[in-house]
């Protein structure tokens, strides 16, 4: 694998990450997180940032999402500058961040009333997520009373229910058993492939990256840096048992190991053990 080979030829860009750099400040140290991001995203397109702890992926998305400001650089969405967080650019979490005093439904609608849309037009956009995302038995129910993988379901019915045309998606899947996680990954790529949204979804997962996305760009320690930015040539569905889905597979396991080492060394030089 070429790790300088480049994405897809880009005719409509949906996002444009322009120079951006991160650094944040504490105890009177700079700590740079992000440095020279350039990365252009074409509308519909399912891309993955992938990287070991300490890379910036998360800090990089947020800024996508307009929660930080970078400290160099520019990002574009839409067409438009990124200067906080905007209806275009709905957001999901690891944590599911419902209202526990809602009911499934209530969450769902919850920014729907915010607009101040017409009750029966945000009844009628619940219902659709709630077929859509198997929900509709669960309508009535609170938070408390469901597993992990359906409080995921509601939280991103909730993001889909704004209708955005971007969804950015922080390690939404990470806390959940091995088969919730394969089968809300399925349940994804389902709503992907009928709402063609862009989707940036981060991950630590080299497998769930391979498996889901139509890109996948790996992100060096920090300061977090492209390291590879690989368009992933696998028809869908995709086996991972599959020999190219496993060559690919250690081959970006390569280029990660090379990064865990760097987080390793800078933890033991930190301590003062190097």
């Amino acid at each position: 694998m070429n790790p300088h080979l480049s994405p897809p030829t880009v005719l409509r860009p949906q996002i444009v990450i322009d120079g951006v750099g991160q650094v944040f400040h504490t105890a009177g140290h700079a700590m740079v997180a992000l440095q020279d991001i350039d990365l252009v995203i074409p509308q519909g397109q399912f891309v993955c940032l992938l990287g070991p702890s300490g890379c910036g992926k998360s800090t990089l998305l947020n800024a996508v999402a307009g929660f930080v400001a970078p400290t160099t650089g520019t990002i574009t969405a839409g067409g438009q500058p990124v200067t906080g967080p905007g209806p275009g650019r709905g957001m999901v979490f690891q944590e599911y961040a419902l209202f526990p005093w809602m009911t499934v439904a209530d969450n769902i609608g919850f920014g729907l009333r915010v607009q101040r849309l017409p009750a029966a037009a945000v009844a009628a956009r619940v219902e659709a997520l709630l077929a859509m995302l198997s929900l509709s038995d669960f309508r009535h129910r609170y938070p408390k009373e469901l597993s992990g993988g359906m409080r995921q379901r509601v939280a991103i019915a909730r993001v889909l229910a704004l209708d955005a045309p971007i969804l950015l998606m922080d390690e939404p899947f990470g806390a959940l058993d091995a088969l919730t996680r394969r089968n809300l990954q399925d349940e994804l790529l389902r709503l992907w492939g009928t709402l063609n949204q862009t989707i940036v979804f981060v991950t630590h997962s080299i497998e769930e990256a391979l498996y889901l996305a139509d890109r996948i760009v790996v992100m060096t320690y920090r300061p977090g840096t492209v390291k590879c930015d690989l368009a992933v040539d696998l028809a869908r569905p995709r086996d991972p048992s599959a020999i190219a889905f496993n060559t690919l597979k250690r081959e970006l396991g390569l280029l990660l190991m090379e990064e865990q080492q760097r987080y390793h060394h800078d933890e033991l030089r930190l301590a003062g053990i190097d």
